[in-house]
């Protein structure tokens, strides 16, 4: 059996919350374990559910978004927290991924798109709407060196494109017909070339220079 993603759906509208658990219901590896209208009861149910995912709206009563990130955080309650918001602008998009957050997209997302952005999530990958990528860069993206997307062979850019997209190091080697091992060992050397910490910056730097494809 596949395992389940837990998820927690954290919004104070109520219509969001019914259509997105009868979304996610039919999904066979996603259980919805619960719902929260506001800040405080994101966490409190955060901290009693333990779900894998969280999708978090960045605007609720008492704490918001990055609030709940915040108080995660001080709890040590770990949790995979997707920001699904429908603020206009990508300005929350840094405070919210320095908070915490491991993806950032907006309420106007495809479902399928939205699916397997919680299994990205879930899996342990960051997931950036384009939209949302180009304020999270900063100073840190426009001092990156534009050579090192030179320096990548072919198949190092196909896996920074799928890398972009979410795609964990499993879904990548089913993609490309290689061992994940394999990937693993393209994946570090991306983040060598492009002078990246981390997953996170790779999927920015690729969306930032349009290196993410289609």
């Amino acid at each position: 059996m596949t395992a389940q993603i837990r998820v927690l759906i954290a919004d104070d509208h109520p219509v969001v919350r019914q259509g997105l658990r009868t979304f996610l219901d039919v999904q066979d590896d996603i259980e919805v374990v619960g719902e929260a209208a506001d800040g405080t009861e994101t966490v409190d149910r955060a901290a009693s559910l333990t779900p894998d995912v969280i999708l978090l709206d960045l605007k609720m009563p008492g704490l918001d978004g990055i609030g709940v990130l915040e108080e995660l955080r001080a709890r040590g309650i770990t949790v995979r927290a997707l920001i699904l918001t429908s603020a206009a602008g990508a300005g929350p998009v840094a405070p919210a991924m320095a908070a915490g957050a491991v993806g950032y997209l907006y309420k106007d997302v495809d479902p399928e798109a939205l699916v397997r952005a919680i299994r990205a999530a879930a899996d342990g990958n960051v997931v950036l709407a384009p939209a949302a990528a180009g304020p999270f860069t900063g100073q840190a993206a426009r001092r990156q060196d534009t050579r090192g997307a030179a320096a990548l062979t072919r198949r190092e850019r196909e896996v920074l494109a799928l890398l972009a997209h979410g795609r964990s190091n499993r879904e990548i080697a089913r993609i490309l017909g290689v061992a994940e091992k394999t990937v693993k060992t393209h994946v570090s050397s991306v983040l060598t070339k492009l002078g990246v910490q981390d997953r996170t910056q790779a999927a920015v730097y690729a969306v930032r220079r349009g290196l993410a494809g289609g």
